[in-house]
């Protein structure tokens, strides 16, 4: 690994070192309940330095809604943290098959999940563009889009390794 997990997480304000392992973070996580997701192993592996917190696909569960936060008795921005580990897998090259795709998508257009006809469809029967206020409807700003994520190298980023 080329980052030490600890070193990039405190750089980041995170300081997971105070976190005393009640669970409230794993027994809040809605996510949780339907999942594999614990969040307090997660950052416990993470204050262990352990690698394996980097490729554990559960870490990509977190639907970012805060609430182990939020109830945090130590104020712990585990989200914060748990996305920061997410960022440090996909520099080490771990990201789900599903991940990938969405990112492909977004490269392509825009979106993670493109309009499709019948969705159009759906739209104008409402009394809606077919299109919303969105990089869609606007080629250049697509164009733009794609630009950006292009010079900020997301393209090579999410590319199968």
């Amino acid at each position: 690994m080329s980052e030490e997990l600890l070193k990039v997480l405190k750089a980041a304000g995170l300081d997971v070192l105070s976190c005393m392992q009640c669970g409230t973070c794993t027994g809040s996580c809605p996510s949780g309940r339907h999942t594999g997701l614990n969040t307090r192993r997660i950052l416990r592996d993470a204050c262990k330095n352990r690698a394996t917190v980097l490729s554990d696909e559960s870490l990509w569960l977190c639907t970012t809604c805060y609430t182990c936060q939020e109830r945090c008795p130590r104020g712990i921005p585990i989200t914060d943290a748990l996305l920061e580990l997410r960022r440090l897998a996909v520099k080490e090259g771990f990201m789900l098959p599903q991940h990938r795709l969405i990112s492909k998508m977004v490269l392509e257009c825009g979106h993670a999940v493109p309009l499709d006809e019948e969705t159009k469809k759906k739209r104008e029967e409402l009394g809606l563009d077919p299109i919303p206020e969105t990089v869609q409807k606007y080629p250049e700003a697509l164009q733009e889009l794609k630009n950006l994520l292009k010079a900020c190298k997301f393209d090579e980023l999410v590319a199968e390794k």
